[in-house]
Parts: structure tokens; sequence; C-alpha cells
């Protein structure tokens, strides 16, 4: 576009001709508001918006026709002339007169910009050496606009290579979550969502099955957190290192976090004292915040605090660990007694959950695990929800997908028992002590929806529809300063205080216990508030993230696995569509129902397709239902 002056009021008169919008216009009347007749009808315009071009009289602008004339020559003539020239001389030297016709042909060669440049009334002619370079952009955009149509038609039928990523670039951005259009999705009528770009790359062979754009598509961190960690403080701690301390996680666990030991009846569960090295609004703790938690992916996580706070403070990673160690007794009613909380060096022994299943029959884990089991009962008495529903884990090597069952296991259970009961002394311990803390809460489900689902048994064992039922019954927990009834745990208060290396808000809470055991200044509530928010603000991105790559792994192990075959139970249905759940990968899937079934029926299910962009798997049945 052409950047010129205006010319002066006094001059545009009554059928004169002018430019508006870079469009020929005719004036009407003038005034205060100038009236034109432009090609799209008669508007009102500003005088300062109007740039004349001759003077008139023009009668209507089907005067304006296409004229042919000597450029070239004209050019040469003005290129040898000093000084600046008009629209009249060009259109004369062009068009030998000046009229509104010749006026706009010869404006629209100014405005073309290859051989003139400038406004009506002081217009240049250009270089040689300019003329070359715009003759070549010109060459070189022509070029890129006939491959850009080439490669539409290879799109439009179905032939895109990876050579055509470079036309690719907006298609990928979008898959990424980067921008929000795509200019070749639009011209090949496609609606511009990341679902769409997605299919596009795998189908063109630009992206493979196991890139995972879900994380970066919701905006998540995926750089590690590098910010400086303190020192550990100079200060007294309880010396437990007489104490077997037990370690027990997945296989592969790199964080290991808590501990549980015994020392006669009393339970000890140790945490990673990272508030030791993270204090409220240092450098680390404001990186933390800004993460919420650890971000678990298949493929590898990426943590909430840097690596080595967990080199440092992980338990068993090094002959001796500090912890914040949470002691207490479990009575015969379940219920906690004795309850400290004191900075500790602990001893750790690392053990899998199948390890420490070998051991259950044995001292010490057989003790830790009638304390849990008592401790579980008072909590099922409560009204506790207990939903057993498949689940897997789940590893990504090089790509390729494995995924196996976690099974139930005595052990599994006597550690949650205890990181449970951490929560809960750490929550009554704040209350007994008046320290604000970020308190875990949920209310309770429909009661009666509950009643006749349990039939009055808080004990009754539940197939695997009524777990399914029982969850969707559940309400959101909530978090806030004042404790109130988790429902849902069967506890009066609780808090989550076993996961400060991985969860913030865990991590706020060891930072105020700690606080409080040096007798210095507390977070008030509204700091602790303000930590909630922050922390809610990127929580709920971090599990949809997660909840989304698992499928899409999941959904990449069936592609490794075409024809794979597995058991589907039936879990809900409406009317003949029915709600499966596949044990095996604990994936949920519709399907269509032949016939009304029972709940629970169980059948063999084939894999029929994926939809790895919509992240859908369709499955086929293979053998009549049954309801072992």
């Amino acid at each position: 576009m052409v950047r010129v002056k205006s010319m002066s009021s006094a001059l545009i008169l009554k059928n004169s001709l002018v430019l508006y919008k870079n469009r020929p216009a005719r004036v009407l009347n003038t005034g205060e508001r100038v009236e034109i007749e432009t090609e799209s009808g008669v508007q009102k315009v500003r005088l300062k918006d109007l740039l004349l071009l001759h003077p008139g009289p023009l009668n209507s602008l089907a005067e304006l026709h296409p004229l042919s004339g000597d450029v070239q020559t004209a050019w040469e003539i003005l290129s040898d002339l000093p000084g600046e020239h008009n629209l009249e001389e060009l259109a004369e030297l062009i068009y030998g007169a000046y009229t509104p016709d010749t006026a706009w042909a010869a404006w629209w060669w100014v405005a073309d910009g290859l051989y003139f440049y400038g406004s009506p009334q002081a217009l240049s002619a250009c270089t040689p050496d300019q003329i070359l370079h715009e003759q070549a952009a010109r060459q070189a955009k022509a070029v890129e606009a006939k491959a850009w149509l080439d490669f539409l038609d290879r799109a439009r039928a179905g032939r895109i290579t990876p050579q055509d990523r470079p036309f690719l670039r907006d298609v990928e951005d979008l898959a990424w979550g980067r921008r929000t259009e795509s200019r070749v999705l639009r011209d090949l009528g496609r609606s511009e969502s990341p679902e769409t770009a997605h299919a596009l790359l795998l189908h063109a062979g630009i992206w493979e099955i196991n890139i995972n754009p879900h994380p970066a598509r919701l905006g998540m961190q995926l750089t590690l957190p590098d910010p400086p960690l303190s020192d550990l403080p100079d200060e007294q701690r309880l010396d437990l290192t007489h104490l077997l301390a037990f370690a027990i996680d997945d296989p592969g666990n790199q964080e290991p976090d808590d501990a549980i030991s015994l020392d006669g009846e009393r339970l000890w569960v140790h945490v990673a004292d990272a508030a030791a090295l993270v204090s409220p609004d240092s450098p680390a703790d404001m990186e933390a915040r800004s993460r919420g938690a650890t971000l678990y992916l298949p493929e590898g996580s990426i943590p909430m605090l840097p690596s080595q706070a967990i080199q440092r403070l992980g338990l068993g990673l090094n002959q001796v660990s500090p912890a914040l160690s949470f002691g207490l007794q479990i009575d015969s009613g379940g219920e906690l007694a004795g309850i400290e909380i004191v900075p500790s060096w602990v001893r750790v022994q690392r053990l899998t959950y199948p390890e420490a299943d070998l051991y259950m029959d044995e001292d010490p884990f057989a003790k830790l695990y009638r304390m849990a089991m008592r401790y579980q009962e008072r909590r099922r008495a409560a009204g506790a929800g207990f939903i057993e529903l498949p689940e897997t884990k789940m590893r990504v090597v090089d790509g390729v997908v494995d995924i196996y069952p976690i099974l139930p296991m005595r052990s599994r259970d006597c550690v949650q028992e205890a990181m449970l009961m951490a929560g809960e002394a750490a929550a009554r311990y704040a209350l007994e002590h008046t320290l604000p803390l970020p308190f875990a809460s949920q209310d309770p489900p429909d009661p009666q929806a509950l009643q006749e689902m349990l039939m009055g048994d808080p004990w009754r064992v539940l197939n695997m529809s009524e777990m399914y039922a029982l969850r969707r019954l559940q309400r959101r927990g909530q978090i806030g300063v004042s404790p109130s009834r988790h429902a849902g745990l069967g506890l009066p208060a609780y808090t989550r205080a076993t996961s400060p290396l991985r969860r913030y808000l865990d991590l706020v809470v060891h930072q105020q216990l700690r606080l409080h055991l040096s007798r210095s200044t507390l977070l008030s509530e509204m700091e602790i508030l303000e930590r909630v928010g922050a922390s809610e603000a990127v929580v709920g991105g971090i599990n949809q993230a997660e909840l989304l790559s698992e499928r899409h792994w999941t959904l990449v192990y069936l592609l490794q696995h075409p024809g794979w075959q597995g058991e589907g139970v039936l879990v809900e249905k409406r009317g003949l569509r029915g709600k499966f759940i596949l044990p095996e990968l604990a994936l949920e899937t519709q399907l269509h129902l032949r016939q009304d079934l029972p709940l629970d029926s169980r059948m063999m299910l084939m894999l029929k397709d994926v939809n790895l962009a919509e992240l859908e798997a369709y499955f086929q049945v293979l053998d009549s239902p049954s309801l072992r």
C-alpha cells in the first residue's frame, strides 16, 4: 500500500474524483462531512479520509475504464527528470491526457509500486535497482503462491508427504495449542480444531503416534524447575535412626517421600522434610506455587521441585535422611492418640509393594497391618467410601507402552492407611494449636442413594457396577482454612501432608508446621487462602493433562497391539447403550448392546479401530455375555 498525503480541502469539489480506502469515489456533496458515491453505494465520510485524484467533472464511476498506455517510456522520462512530479504529468506521459479516467489509470501504476511511488502531488520514479528487487520479490511470491496451490491440491487428494511439513507449521501450532486457527485447515474446508490438526498430521505421517500434545495444549509447564534451595537449618532433630523404617512404593518409583516405622505401640510416619529446604516465599516456593504439583506423564514426569530436592531429601536415597515425622498411637477403636510432630533423622530401607507383601505375616509388618485395619474399620463405620475399580500402571520407554494392573495388596492398604493417619494427625494437631492450614473436606453423597446402594451395611462388598455408581455419587472435595468433615475418607478433619515433594499444598502444610515448631511467625489465613487459590488455578489443568495423557498412551498401546482382545464389564446402561470397563486397561468404552443385559455382564471384546486424535477406541463383541 502506498502512503500518501491529503490534498487541500479547497480542491475537493462536487463531481471530483477522489480516493477513499484505496478505491475510487465521486464527490456528490461537500460540507462538514462529504457525501460520496463508491462502488458499494453512497455514504458520508470525513474530508481528511479523502485524497483528490482529479477535480472533475466525473459524472459516474462507470466512466472509469481500464486503459492501455506506454508505462515504460513514462518511467524512463521521469527517471531522467530531477525532483518530484505529480499525477497530472504521469497521466499525460502514459495516456496523452489528464482526465478522471486517465488519472485513475495512472494512479493505479503508483499504487502498484513497481515503477512509481508517492502521492498525486509528489510522486517519483523508482530506481532500476528498486524495480529489479521488486520484480524478484513478486516472482518469488508467485512461485510461493503456486507451491501453496499445489500443496492444497495434494492435501485435498490425500497425498501429503513429510516433505510438505513447511506448509503445515500453523497446523502443528494448532495441534500443540500454540494458536487457535490454521490457514491450511481453513483453505481445506476443515474445522480449525486441535483434534482436526492432530488427525491431519497423523494421516500425513508428519507426526508419529508417540507424540502426546495434551500437556502442551493445556498450557502445562514442561521445563524442569531449577531455583536455588536453602541449606538444612541448624536445628535439633529427634534421632530415630535406631528404628526400622520402610519406604514402600511401586516398582520404579524415583521419589520416595514417605516411610513408616514402629516404636512399640507407636506408629511413626516419616515424610521428606521439604519445608526445611523450601521456606515460604523463597524462589523455590514461588516456583512450586506456579506449578502446583508434579506433572506425572507415562513418558516421564515434570517435578514440582528441582531434582536436587529429591536427591537430598528422598527417604532411603541416602544413609540417613532428614524427615518431618508424625508420631501417633491407634487405640482399639481406630482413634488416634498421643500425636506429636517433630523434625527427625531416619534410616530408611526401600521396598516395593510386592516385596513388602511377602512379609505381611511377620512383625513389624503384621503389627502395622493390624493397626491399619483398625483405622480402616473406624473410617468405614463413619461412612468412608471404598471404591475399588480397576487401576493400572503405565510406562513408556522409547515410545513403547507397557501397561500392567495394580493388584490389591495388604502392603498397599497398610501404607495408604498410614498416610491417612498422618493427614488426620496433622489436622488434629493444627486444631489443637490453632494453626491455619489448607484443610481438605468433602460433603457426603445423597444419603438415600447411598443407603439404597449399601443396603444399610457399610461392610457390604460391592460389585463393579455398584462401585462405578458409588464413584458417580461422590461430591467434589474442597480445600479451605476451616476444617470440616471429609465424608469420602470418613474423617472429621483432614489435610494432605505426606507428599510435600510432589504437591504444593502438602508443602504449605509442612511450612506451617515447621514455623509453629520453631516458634516463628505463622502464615495467616489470608496467606493460606492465597496459596490455595494459586494451587487450584493450576492443579485442575494438571489433572486433566494426566488424564488425557493416560488415555492417549492407552490408545497408543492398542495401536501397538492391533487385534487386541480382552474382557469388558458392563457397569452402566441406558437403553441399549452400555458403558463397559476393560479391567486389563482400566479403560472405559461405550458399546451398542444387541440385547438388554444385566449390569456386571462380562464379554470378550476385540479392538476394532482407534481414533487417536479424538482419543476414541472402538470395540466389537466376540462372545455371548456371562456373569462370571
